[in-house]
């Protein structure tokens, strides 16, 4: 089967993670385990041994070395959550082949067009069979275009007499919401390294990530009829704007790139009595990364002075920290990625990821884990799309990477 073929089928599963459910729950969403028992007999149909889904929602699986010799045991792995930023629910996806450039309408119904002018990767993928959305979901492709792709490579090992040592393969939920390693069984899962198939242009390679954490900032306020409200009311809406004016405002992502960092409010409720802000804060740069969360921690102590003591509450949270540092030591594993992707006529390109991977915490926790591309683009909205090329050369890449050196 095509990568390309699994992936079609696997976005039919809503798998959409949440990051209000307690953190004792795992997966945070009931819908990844139903995915997880049709993942695990794709396991096994392509040619996995002890494939199984655990407790907690985490699939694991190896294919047995197939020749003799010291080779390291290598791990694939990706996640089966999608991110919450779109719906996740009835993905239509349709393949627009040979796209020959320009807009390209998603839903006609609705007037929902992938414009060329705002999305200039589209450029890069002209002649290409590109799966789309209908504009209204996102598509999945991050991260069931890693899967697929994984799924791929082994069946076509299992298919071939590519000379080959141990590899661990292991698909985790809920790394949308920065949980995915929590409850990985890095002893069991016996990789000495490991790559996650999580990103996207074809040819990037990451070993570099945010330091990243999240920011709840709860505003307590005092309401009265307004009519009565002079010197008495606290409207905690205009709390909350007044808190989130007093960060830099080109510090956001959509004034950002490359290694520069952001805070990015992602969520805000409530109403005059209370009301609840939730951010994303991020920097490459780890003393960049502390100083964000103590600008926040400054203009909590300020507000709570000026308007009262408990008037703001914030719980910071640190999600994950930058790998680079637990990668360096174990550069050959970048050089293995670099060799495979030029062997199946990919030049590689080492690029930071504004964002994280499984792999930041598992490098952490002792098991390096760089990340592949998945060859896709714009994840988590409605224009998400991935070329099936992409797809096909990524499968090739992770046959490459694994075979005998």
């Amino acid at each position: 089967m095509k990568a390309y073929e699994r992936l079609l089928e696997y976005v039919k599963y809503n798998t959409t993670s949440d990051e209000s459910a307690p953190e004792t729950i795992c997966p945070s969403t009931e819908n990844q385990k139903v995915f997880g028992n049709f993942l695990v007999e794709e396991m096994k149909k392509a040619g996995l041994s002890g494939a199984h889904m655990d407790k907690n929602g985490y699939l694991y699986g190896y294919l047995p070395a197939n020749c003799e010799g010291n080779f390291p045991v290598i791990g694939l792995i990706s996640h089966m959550d999608t991110s919450s930023s779109a719906s996740g629910k009835n993905i239509r996806p349709r393949i627009v082949k040979n796209y020959s450039g320009g807009d390209i309408v998603l839903n006609p119904d609705k007037n929902i067009v992938m414009r060329a002018a705002d999305f200039e990767s589209l450029a890069d993928c002209k002649g290409m069979d590109l799966i789309v959305t209908d504009g209204t979901t996102l598509l999945g492709a991050d991260d069931k275009a890693g899967i697929a792709e994984i799924l791929t490579a082994v069946e076509q090992l299992t298919k071939s007499s590519v000379p080959h040592g141990k590899i661990s393969v292991a698909f985790t939920p809920d790394e949308e919401i920065g949980r995915g390693s929590d409850r990985f069984d890095i002893p069991f899962f016996g990789a000495d390294f490991a790559y996650t198939v999580d990103g996207g242009k074809l040819g990037e390679l990451e070993y570099e990530n945010f330091n990243a954490a999240s920011a709840t900032v709860t505003i307590n306020g005092v309401n009265i009829h307004p009519g009565e409200a002079k010197n008495k009311m606290k409207n905690a809406i205009l709390l909350g704007f007044e808190f989130n004016s007093m960060l830099p405002l080109a510090e956001i992502p959509a004034h950002t790139e490359k290694y520069e960092g952001f805070y990015h409010l992602s969520h805000i409720e409530g109403d005059e009595e209370k009301t609840v802000l939730r951010y994303i804060v991020r920097d490459h740069n780890r003393a960049k990364f502390e100083a964000k969360k103590a600008r926040m921690q400054k203009i909590t102590e300020y507000l709570n002075e000026k308007y009262g003591d408990k008037t703001v509450e914030l719980n910071l949270k640190d999600s994950y920290y930058n790998m680079k540092e637990k990668i360096e030591p174990h550069m050959e594993i970048i050089r293995r990625a670099e060799k495979a992707m030029r062997n199946a006529g990919v030049e590689p390109k080492t690029v930071p990821i504004r964002g994280g991977t499984d792999g930041a915490q598992l490098s952490f926790r002792g098991l390096p884990c760089p990340n592949l591309p998945t060859g896709g683009f714009n994840f988590h909205g409605r224009f998400e799309f991935i070329p099936i090329q992409a797809m096909e050369k990524m499968a090739e890449v992770l046959v490459e990477l694994v075979k005998k050196q």
